[in-house]
């Protein structure tokens, strides 16, 4: 069982940074594909942005690109998440997960295997 947590959130205001992490546990000597995704209430999650196994290769939903990045950290599957110029619509509940069986679209929800448990985000404007 591979068991993601992630860490980071909070409140801010509009222009502010957060950096989000993500460590997975549970499956050593796999690394694998990783990504972000946000949902706020009523809505359905929405992918953010993703990176490889090796993170040769990185993917961002077209709202975030120049303000988010994506990075793989020195650990077997962790993942950072820098957010510069914070906007209010960035507000939401951000997931971390990892794509550790399925070879699917990593912009695509149904791809991943398993999930963190989400943290807050909210930028005050």
């Amino acid at each position: 069982q591979v068991q993601l947590v992630e860490s980071g959130g909070g409140l801010v205001q509009a222009g502010a940074s957060l950096r989000l992490s993500c460590a997975a546990s549970g499956r050593p000597g796999s690394r694998a594909p990783m990504g972000w995704f946000r949902q706020t209430p009523g809505k359905e999650r929405e992918f953010v942005a993703a990176i490889s196994w090796n993170g040769g290769s990185t993917y961002y939903a077209d709202s975030v690109k120049g303000r988010l990045t994506i990075s793989r950290g020195n650990a077997e599957n962790t993942v950072y998440l820098q957010m510069n110029n914070l906007k209010p619509e960035d507000t939401a509940v951000y997931y971390c997960a990892i794509q550790m069986y399925n070879s699917g679209s990593v912009y695509n929800i149904a791809s991943y295997d398993y999930w963190g448990q989400g943290t807050q985000v909210t930028v005050d404007s």
